[in-house]
């Protein structure tokens, strides 16, 4: 089964904040952190240096999905965010980059096993498929 992390944060975000909400998330869950198996954001991410340390302090591969491709997963969101949309130009990047990266993946239907977790600077989601 593969396990991806989607994020989502403010510029600036630091990759201690990022660290807290994911070790929350999948403790909450109940998920082990060594099962996950990629990261996954927003291309307009692709530069953020806490998300790029997170990925390296996690030993995790990062990959980034423009606003149009993660608009295909809009209608699967738990919670569609209008200020995502205002600065994004998708509903929800964290649930939708990790439900396509999940798909890309594994070539197969992922879904949602963590819908939307947030704190004031960023939001985590995790999906499996396979």
């Amino acid at each position: 089964m593969i396990l991806v992390v989607g994020l989502g944060c403010q510029r600036g975000c630091d990759v201690h904040t990022l660290l807290g909400l994911f070790d929350a998330a999948l403790a909450e869950g109940g998920i082990e952190p060594q099962r996950i198996n990629a990261l996954a954001s927003l291309d307009r991410k692709q530069d953020e240096h806490g998300l790029l340390a997170l990925a390296h302090l996690l030993g995790l591969p990062l990959q980034c999905f423009n606003a149009e491709q993660l608009a295909g997963y809009e209608h699967r969101l738990s919670h569609k965010s209008a200020v995502a949309f205002a600065h994004a130009g998708c509903y929800g990047v964290a649930e939708s980059a990790a439900l396509a990266l999940a798909e890309h993946l594994s070539g197969s239907p992922s879904r949602l096993l963590i819908t939307r977790r947030k704190t004031a600077q960023a939001t985590f989601a995790l999906a499996c498929a396979g």
